[in-house]
């Protein structure tokens, strides 16, 4: 079990020492669909910003991720005014690829009540923290990220309108030690300048498909794994650009390859005695008494969450069948055709025993999809439930419940009355988030494909 090292906030007077040959600090907090909102400003208006946050256009949350503004039904206040962007001192990291700038996240915060907004993605994992702080406990988190890389450019990718891209490398060559030769500065560079930018990745190799590659985070808390997560993927993506390369967490980018995994890992400390608590009580049992309330909680909620987990149309293209992502409500021992693989001895140590959720693909929202799982695993050992099937073998688990199919059929789930989301996660974000969604949806159901042109256009 790692040592829980929780990153301290810097006092005024250690943040001047820290900056005072700075002249400019970059600062940004994560919106809806997990990107990066932010803006660079100066040192004096950081500063001066530290007590009492600074303004930050509501739009971040009135707008989709291409920047069309939602409808009056999801409920944003119109005319835009300003939320509270309150910066967390302990989240400083300085940026390798662009001249050392310091770096900080924030919350959003109400204006009035100067309390967490509702809606912000790291103030809903703070909440399900919170939860599992009350009970005794400390979550810990790990993420993998697989994604393809192109060598494309953001005008080529314009240009050939997102199709008949250029993929790094060729060939089918997970586990490789040939293909990162081929792009060797690009490949380490990501390594490198992650661990130095505070994204230390434990392991990181090629996946199987044309210019796959697969991180895994090194584990952390998790608050400090979900704000590495969210900036990994930014992170990749800048220094791709730098080498004419564009990095995709696209769920399911080709039609007939694997797609692209967000894999998380969970365990919880004793914060009490630091100790793993999904360690069973004596070695007779399989699954200790905590975790197995965990997992039943959260095969409860996973239908309702799933939007949490599998947040766009693309999402649901990567949770077919025979593509080794998970279909089914299901957990399995050591099991990766399963919802969940609950991980134990003799393959780790008693005290690495977890569970890996491995449902939500690269395209995830860290903050929502570690909340959600934490919000329900927590229910679960508060309501002391139990799976209430048995863990399945093979690759058939007969009879499991499928998944949502589509994000339509996802949200409706989600948003329906008495559903485990509204209890877990509140009224206000399940709205506001599900409304989202249903604009996502929107989107997709007006759009003409090129599959449809192809199909169609000569034919009818």
């Amino acid at each position: 079990m790692p040592e829980v090292k929780k990153p301290q906030a810097l006092s005024f007077k250690e943040l001047e020492e820290i900056l005072k040959d700075d002249f400019r600090v970059r600062v940004s907090g994560c919106d809806i669909d997990g990107i990066p909102r932010g803006k660079t400003i100066t040192k004096a208006k950081f500063l001066k910003s530290l007590e009492e946050g600074f303004g930050f256009c509501n739009v971040a949350f009135g707008w989709d991720m291409l920047d069309k503004t939602y409808d009056e039904s999801v409920g944003v206040e119109r005319g835009y005014s300003d939320l509270i962007a309150k910066l967390d001192t302990s989240t400083l990291r300085r940026i390798p690829w662009d001249h050392q700038t310091p770096h900080f996240l924030f919350d959003f915060m109400d204006p009035v009540s100067r309390q967490a907004f509702a809606n912000c993605p790291r103030g809903l994992l703070k909440r399900a923290i919170a939860q599992c702080n009350e009970l005794g406990f400390e979550p810990l988190c790990g993420m993998e990220f697989e994604f393809f890389n192109f060598k494309e450019t953001p005008d080529t990718l314009a240009t050939k309108n997102g199709v008949n891209l250029t993929p790094l490398t060729q060939g089918m060559f997970g586990y490789s030690l040939l293909r990162p030769s081929m792009n060797q500065d690009f490949f380490n560079q990501i390594y490198d300048q992650c661990r130095e930018y505070g994204i230390p990745i434990e392991g990181f190799h090629t996946e199987t498909g044309p210019g796959v590659f697969e991180a895994a985070l090194e584990y952390a808390p998790a608050l400090q794994m979900a704000d590495r997560a969210h900036l990994f993927k930014t992170a990749a993506k800048q220094i791709g650009l730098r080498h004419g390369v564009i990095a995709s967490f696209m769920a399911k980018p080709w039609n007939d390859l694997p797609g692209t995994s967000g894999h998380i890992h969970f365990s919880l400390a004793n914060l009490t005695t630091g100790k793993n608590a999904f360690v069973p009580e004596n070695d007779e049992e399989e699954l200790g008494s905590v975790m197995r309330s965990f997992v039943a909680g959260l095969l409860e909620a996973l239908p309702s969450i799933m939007p949490l987990l599998a947040p766009t149309i693309n999402s649901y293209k990567r949770l077919v069948e025979n593509y080794w992502a998970p279909v089914t409500v299901s957990y399995g021992i050591e099991n990766r055709t399963s919802a969940i693989r609950i991980i134990t001895p003799p393959t780790c140590p008693k005290s690495a025993t977890r569970l890996e959720l491995r449902v939500p693909g690269a395209d995830v929202n860290p903050y929502l999809a570690i909340g959600a799982c934490l919000a329900a695993g927590i229910h679960g050992v508060k309501k002391k439930l139990v799976p209430k099937f048995p863990p399945m073998t093979g690759n058939d688990p007969a009879g499991a419940e499928r998944l949502p199919r589509t994000l339509k059929e996802a949200t409706d789930k989600m948003m329906a009355k008495g559903s485990v989301a509204r209890e877990i996660l509140g009224d206000a974000f399940v709205e506001h988030f599900g409304k989202t969604r249903l604009h996502e949806w929107k989107q997709w159901e007006t759009a003409v494909t090129n599959w449809e042109v192809k199909r169609y256009m000569e034919t009818v």
